[in-house]
């Protein structure tokens, strides 16, 4: 059994955690901190839990937290972060980070689209945790920067073609759409009721931070630079993310669904739809699964992906679960069999 401790509990990545942990056989939750709710169990902080995660919140120091649990997930905001695992990894604990501290190989690429990056020396060693396609590094990694939302949705729609070739990798266009819980539990006027409800926008047009760490990864898997257009889009829903993808054929194209199926054939998280079939967030709600449509529109000689995942699982908690089931050891799908929510 591995004692387990959430840096950051009370966000809505935490709360996920503790869920998804709930239902792990070889784990134990541990330690739980918060400064906000320090001394109230966290089944009262997110009633939903009770019964099931009682352990009380609690305000720690990373000194104070080091000989609570064998393994971390830090689910605080970016730059927080860097404070937090440097000294959680130098005490030799194994740590899954969920904010994009870690996720940028490049300092120089970190600090132009975030902040000063003061912990440089764990960019050369931390493993980008998409399991899909880092699964052997992963294995291995004492730390792993878990990848955004919207970056998971996009990289699993393009990996099969951009792998095989079969696409201008400059022609690239991402159009996604997210639930509200992708911008976090803290009260922001952005993200009331009466700010999203009976609406649809987009927001951060050509400056989303998830930009670079897109480019990043889908550079690494055609093996040249990429640069793509993304626009995020706020849903008046509260989980989910639909992304639509376009780009350009450059070769004669096999059977899409043929190649999919193939590519994806041992991933147990990835569904790819049968021909003429594509996603819709309400399959994958409070699932690990990333489901994908793809077409061939022949007029235009464009590919056109679609992906679904809940941004809240897959495009966090559930992939970071994921990630330490393959760090520790443990089955990869432990914890996360997890039947989708419907309706």
């Amino acid at each position: 059994m591995i004692r387990i401790g959430i840096v950051g509990a009370s966000g809505y990545t935490g709360a996920e955690l503790a869920r998804i942990l709930c239902n792990h056989s070889e784990v134990e939750l541990t330690v739980a901190t918060s400064r906000q709710y320090a001394g109230k169990p966290l089944s009262q902080v997110f009633p939903s839990l009770q019964g099931r995660a009682d352990i009380l919140c609690e305000d720690l120091s990373v000194a104070e937290l080091v000989d609570r649990a064998d393994f971390f997930f830090t689910a605080v905001p970016h730059q927080t972060a860097m404070d937090i695992v440097p000294r959680l990894v130098g005490a030799g604990k194994k740590v899954v980070d969920l904010s994009a501290d870690f996720r940028l190989h490049d300092p120089q690429v970190y600090e132009q689209w975030y902040q000063t990056h003061t912990a440089k020396d764990l960019l050369t060693t931390a493993v980008y945790g998409l399991p899909e396609l880092h699964r052997a590094a992963i294995g291995k990694a004492q730390l792993v920067a878990n990848p955004g939302c919207y970056p998971t949705s996009v990289l699993l729609g393009l990996a099969p073609l951009l792998k095989a070739g079969l696409v201008d990798q400059q022609t690239i266009i991402i159009d996604a759409k997210s639930g509200v819980s992708g911008a976090g539990r803290a009260a922001q006027v952005g993200s009331l009721y009466c700010e999203v409800a009976d609406g649809f926008k987009a927001y951060k047009v050509g400056e989303h931070r998830h930009t670079p760490e897109i480019e990043q990864e889908l550079s690494g898997l055609c093996g040249m630079p990429v640069t793509v257009s993304f626009t995020p889009h706020l849903l008046p829903m509260s989980r989910g993310i639909l992304s639509t993808i376009y780009a350009q054929v450059s070769k004669v194209l096999p059977d899409l669904t043929t190649l999919y199926q193939d590519f994806y054939r041992e991933e147990e998280f990835v569904r790819v739809c049968p021909a003429g079939h594509y996603p819709a967030t309400q399959y994958v709600r409070g699932s690990n699964y990333c489901d994908i449509g793809v077409k061939f529109d022949p007029r235009t000689g464009r590919v056109i992906i679609l992906s679904a995942i809940d941004n809240v699982v897959k495009g966090a908690s559930g992939q970071a679960v994921q990630n330490m089931n393959l760090m520790c050891g443990f089955p990869e799908n432990a914890g996360l069999r997890i039947v989708p929510l419907f309706p």
